[in-house]
């Protein structure tokens, strides 16, 4: 394992710089794992990261030792930072002193949307996306199309909030969500407070492509125009209408319910 004290050396340098830039991780095409439980996911999910990263003090722990074990086994560069250096590259409030870098899969798109599959309009906050990924792969299904203006699927705080679910799914970024619904051969289902069919009313044990839109203004209108039904989650509470990853766990979970059923 090599040792790593100086804030001017390159590899560090580079760890730093993709801690703190979003535009540096799309660039690298490079993500920063923080935490065991992320570290673990990926061993058992993907394999080999391209590096491991541990602070001194949490080489000591038990799980973080046979992480490293099991990396060094894989030939994979381990390095071990003073606690104050990982601090400097860590968002995990008293977290475990362990992390990888890894690369960010880029999936190829597909001819055309014809799978089970996530549809995300502009959703901006990370936390809700990571919830919806999470979301998305307890309930089986594998495909995310992530739109132009919606937050990078691989920045920290997503990654937290989706807890390994990044490495059972193929999450495709950038995509213009008009021209994939325009060949789309499984319905959409669009979510709308304003829609006056509930997703109770349908049939939901065949495949579908859920469409999910930004936190304030919904899914845009065009959008809209061109899916196939659009849906709503009825409450009883004297709220406008639910968090966006509420309702699309509400929205999955029907449907593993009528699957199951």
């Amino acid at each position: 394992m090599k040792s790593v004290t100086s804030r001017d050396n390159p590899l560090f340098k580079q760890l730093k710089q993709l801690a703190t830039s979003s535009q540096a991780r799309r660039k690298a095409g490079r993500a920063l794992l923080d935490g065991v439980h992320l570290c673990q996911v990926y061993l058992e999910q993907v394999g080999a990261p391209a590096v491991c990263v541990a602070s001194e003090s949490a080489r000591a722990l038990p799980e973080v030792d046979a992480i490293l074990r099991q990396c060094e086994s894989l030939h994979v560069q381990c390095v071990l930072l003073p606690d104050a250096l990982y601090a400097a590259l860590s968002q995990v409030e008293h977290g475990v002193g362990l992390l990888f870098l890894a690369d960010t899969p880029r999936p190829a798109p597909p001819a055309r949307l014809d799978a089970p599959a996530v549809l995300l309009d502009n959703l901006q906050d990370p936390g809700n996306l990571g919830s919806i990924l999470r979301s998305a792969a307890a309930a089986g299904i594998d495909q995310v199309f992530c739109s132009r203006t919606t937050v990078f699927a691989w920045s920290p705080k997503v990654l937290r909030a989706g807890m390994g679910a990044h490495f059972l799914l193929r999450i495709h970024e950038h995509v213009d969500l008009q021209d994939l619904l325009r060949d789309a051969t499984v319905p959409v289902l669009a979510t709308s407070s304003h829609a006056a069919r509930r997703i109770y009313d349908l049939d939901l044990r065949a495949p579908v492509a859920w469409l999910f839109g930004n936190e304030g203004q919904g899914v845009s209108p065009e959008l809209l125009a061109m899916a196939t039904h659009r849906i709503s989650v009825p409450h009883l509470g004297a709220v406008e209408s639910l968090n966006v990853a509420a309702c699309a766990a509400v929205c999955f979970f029907e449907q593993v319910r009528q699957k199951t059923a």
